[in-house]
């Protein structure tokens, strides 16, 4: 029976952390370049915004991914 990484389910719940707040800085980013069209700074934070969008997908998915891979192991590939 395999037991569950430690080390790696840490590393996985950090991974989480930083995810969530990628996930509420990202929207607020969007949020603030969209009432501030007229603003210089709007492309500049609107690009940001988006990025963060992108990268909390990201992070979420190789999160869920880390904390599977110390809970279950890693998958072996029948050769």
């Amino acid at each position: 029976m395999k037991h569950t990484n430690k080390q790696l389910l840490v590393k996985g719940l950090k991974s989480f952390g930083y995810t969530v707040t990628i996930m509420f800085l990202a929207p607020f980013l969007l949020y603030q370049a969209f009432k501030n069209e007229g603003h210089p700074f709007f492309v500049p934070v609107l690009i940001l915004g988006i990025v963060l969008a992108v990268l909390a997908i990201y992070m979420g998915f190789r999160s869920v991914n880390i904390v599977m891979n110390a809970v279950f192991g890693k998958k072996k590939a029948d050769t």
